[in-house]
């Protein structure tokens, strides 16, 4: 059983690492193309890439917990096949639009089938123990990151012949990855663990209203939200304030990309597993959201390129909070209903993505346009640090004042 269970794993972590190096691929040069479609400077390109991802997650939002509720009846393989072909259309769609209208076709058809994320969640709360839980959804952050070296320095290479060839390079990669997993990703729900589908479960706000029923959880789950409402001031906001501070083209972004994905696969991938036994979970989410906050106060105040690089270490550092706080959250929770779980923070990350990317970028742009009152290319960052000291104050709170399952120590 260990042993297919680490085989299980090592196919989880290619397929998801494929996923990424794709999604990587593309951002270096994602900027530059709506600069081209719109005809328009950074700060308006920003407000494009804000509302593009928003689309996304607004898709994303009321489809997750349909793809969880479906993955719960039928397994997690064809699920998760069926999200990396949408991946693929979508990619399609971006290497040939020749509108701004196009992008958010395809922006629209990735929010409808993009459930990779949730399902390889789920698919590791399936083979997962309690013991080493969090370092297993560790490993999703650790595929993240590889994805994350290779995909934006590979993208940011390619974007020298044009910017629509890394979306070509991306749409094979996505197919190419639904062939892998469509002969070698085993199931991992058994049959006795499944559950009928109910439409009432798959409504986002339902699924959402679901973690209510467990005791404690609601200010895990508003901790939760507030972390990846935060991290969109990196994730939205990169790209674009490197080129304004900074003026750094698109090799440059693949490589400070490539930078992060390195720090986060050390991270998740290695480090949390000496930190996280040593803290317990409760103590790295404290540890890791202070380390986030740290970080990207200094991204705000940064004055020279190299500073950005020297910041991303305790940045970075922050990765061994998440994994911390979704396993007491998935710790929590009923093993027949971790697909319905992980569905349903997904569609929570997906409305921090409607809200998130043109809050932060929107911020951005107000605050770097020509005639701004105060120009501040680095607000979102500023902001994203306070929503992380709140995030950690609310954890510290709900996990003192309810008792919840936390696996301190394996």
């Amino acid at each position: 059983m260990s042993t297919n269970r680490k085989a299980a794993i090592g196919f989880i972590f290619i397929t998801l690492m494929i996923d990424v190096t794709g999604l990587g691929l593309i951002i270096p040069v994602f900027p530059k193309l709506i600069q081209q479609l719109i005809q328009g400077d950074i700060s308006d390109a920003s407000k494009y890439g804000g509302w593009l991802t928003f689309t996304y997650a607004v898709m994303q939002f009321f489809f997750a917990p349909v793809l969880g509720g479906l993955s719960d009846k039928y397994g997690r393989r064809p699920v998760l096949l069926l999200s990396l072909f949408g991946f693929g259309l979508d990619y399609v769609f971006l290497s040939y639009a020749p509108t701004i209208g196009w992008l958010f076709v395809g922006r629209a058809i990735a929010g409808v089938t993009g459930a990779s994320f949730t399902t390889a969640t789920a698919y590791i709360a399936d083979i997962s123990t309690p013991e080493n839980r969090a370092q297993n959804f560790g490993m999703v952050g650790a595929a993240f990151g590889l994805g994350f070296i290779v995909g934006p320095v590979i993208g940011g290479l390619l974007g020298s012949f044009g910017p629509r060839i890394p979306f070509m390079v991306a749409a094979g990669l996505s197919f190419l990855n639904c062939v892998y997993g469509y002969f070698i990703l085993p199931e991992s729900l058994s049959k006795e663990n499944r559950r009928a589908f109910s439409w009432r479960r798959a409504n986002p706000w339902g699924s959402l209203k679901q973690l209510g029923k467990y005791p404690g959880l609601a200010g895990l789950i508003a901790a939760f939200f507030l972390i990846y409402v935060a991290a969109h001031a990196v994730q939205s906001n990169w790209s674009y304030f490197g080129i304004e501070k900074f003026q750094w083209n698109e090799k440059m972004i693949g490589i400070s990309l490539g930078v992060v994905g390195l720090l986060i696969a050390i991270v998740q991938g290695g480090l949390i597993r000496i930190i996280n036994p040593k803290l317990g979970n409760e103590k790295s989410v404290y540890i890791g959201l202070l380390f986030y906050a740290a970080g990207l106060m200094l991204f705000a105040f940064a004055s020279q390129s190299w500073m950005m690089f020297v910041f991303l270490i305790p940045y970075c550092m922050g990765g061994i909070a998440g994994p911390a706080l979704q396993s007491i959250i998935s710790g929590n929770v009923p093993k027949n209903q971790q697909g319905e779980l992980q569905g349903a923070l997904t569609g929570l990350i997906s409305l921090t993505s409607i809200i998130g990317p043109p809050l932060m970028t929107g911020l951005f742009s107000f605050f770097t346009k020509p005639g701004t009152p105060i120009h501040f290319s680095g607000v979102a960052f500023f902001l994203g640090s306070l929503l992380m000291l709140t995030s950690a104050l609310i954890a510290y709170k709900t996990l003192k004042s309810h008792r919840l399952k936390t696996v301190a120590r394996q």
